[in-house]
């Protein structure tokens, strides 16, 4: 299979691609910095929001990953970014790495809840305006949405965890273990134009 994935040199994008190379697929990774990707990369410098370069390398790839996300940027730069992805990726599919505010708690989204961070409050709702305008785009547009646990960090990759659809299944899961099931997705779609979430 041949991935792109944006944000190849963050947290979560080094992962997916390093896990994706270990498989044994063709990945290119997409830095706007030209950030350092994981060995058997092709890395590549671009961005999400230029929607030439996006809809050209959308159709030289079987996956487009986007492993970028609204915190320390600006968010409505962010949610822009995806809205070209959405339109460059018309014909391949979309994961989008997306965060834990929208999951939801007793029917309330987690950012509403009391005690969340207000720092992450900005980036989160960007986060949940994105999983809204998945959910709205038309049938051909293959998207998933993927949402970590409320704590995501470096770990250890175990390859045991718990899946869930809209709600928290878990307070924590480590960088390494998201990677494993968001190839395991990728290579066996169960969450076509849905979102789903993961923890321990």
């Amino acid at each position: 299979m041949k991935i792109a994935v944006y944000g190849s040199s963050g947290m979560v994008g080094s992962r997916v691609a390093a896990e994706a190379v270990a498989r044994g697929h063709d990945v290119v990774g997409v830095t706007r910095s030209g950030g350092v990707s994981p060995d058997g990369v092709r890395a590549v410098t671009g961005s999400a929001n230029d929607p030439v370069a996006a809809k050209e390398l959308a159709a030289t790839v079987d996956v487009v990953v986007s492993a970028i996300g609204p915190a320390g940027g600006d968010p409505r730069d962010f949610v822009r970014a995806i809205e070209t992805l959405i339109t460059a990726t018309v014909g391949t599919r979309l994961m989008v790495v997306g965060g834990a505010g929208s999951l939801l708690v007793n029917g309330r989204l987690l950012l509403d809840a009391p005690g969340f961070p207000e720092i992450y409050r900005p980036p989160a709702l960007a986060l949940a305006e994105v999983l809204d305008t998945l959910r709205a785009t038309p049938p051909e547009v293959d998207w998933t949405l993927f949402s970590p646990a409320p704590e995501i960090a470096p770990g250890e990759r175990t390859g045991i965890f718990t899946l869930g659809a809209d709600e928290p299944v878990g307070t924590h899961i480590s960088a390494e273990d998201f990677a494993v099931a968001l190839i395991d997705e990728l290579e066996h779609p169960v969450h076509r134009r849905r979102r789903f979430t993961i923890a321990y």
